[in-house]
């Protein structure tokens, strides 16, 4: 009923993969919307990405990277699912998709191997080299911050990620 990529993915995404999960099928169709819209993004292609879904790309693939070697197979769907849920709301360029594309391999091999052959690769994606990230674009140009007075949080400030003390400061007053 809903494929060996969903399956696969289903089984990743129930929790840390050393511990004992109970089987329940309920979260099934969350993962193969995932799938669904990852799919869609190939009608999404345009001439550029986003500034701030690039930098969410690079995140994804540092993050995905990461949690493969330590067996969190959970977050990194998770953290494609994110990645997905955004992108889908705009253009992504061509080579972006195809490095969204290499990530999502590993779990879903059926549909990346699908959609690699859509965006015009004659060879299969298990002979491309993985991602590589960059630095610069997983740095967040502004951060949110939380207002306290007295230890109750009062609001919440969003400043450049490179101001100091004193211009946060000053805004959190403000």
């Amino acid at each position: 009923e809903y494929g060996a990529d969903v399956l696969r993915l289903y089984e990743m995404f129930m929790g840390p993969f050393e511990v004992e999960k109970p089987w329940d099928t309920k979260g099934i169709v969350g993962i193969q919307r995932f799938l669904l819209k990852a799919w869609e993004l190939q009608e999404k292609i345009g001439e550029m990405t986003p500034q701030d879904v690039q930098s969410l790309l690079h995140k994804t693939i540092k993050k995905v990277t990461e949690d493969i070697v330590a067996f969190r197979f959970n977050t990194a769907i998770s953290a494609m699912m994110i990645f997905v849920n955004k992108a889908g709301k705009g253009n992504i360029a061509k080579a972006d998709l195809e490095s969204f594309v290499k990530i999502l391999h590993p779990f879903a091999p059926h549909i990346a191997e699908e959609l690699w052959e859509k965006l015009g690769h004659d060879q299969s994606i298990m002979y491309e080299s993985w991602p590589v990230f960059e630095s610069a674009k997983t740095q967040d140009a502004e951060i949110t911050l939380a207002v306290q007075i007295n230890g109750k949080v009062r609001g919440r400030i969003t400043v450049p990620a490179n101001a100091s003390q004193e211009e946060v400061i000053a805004q959190a007053k403000q």
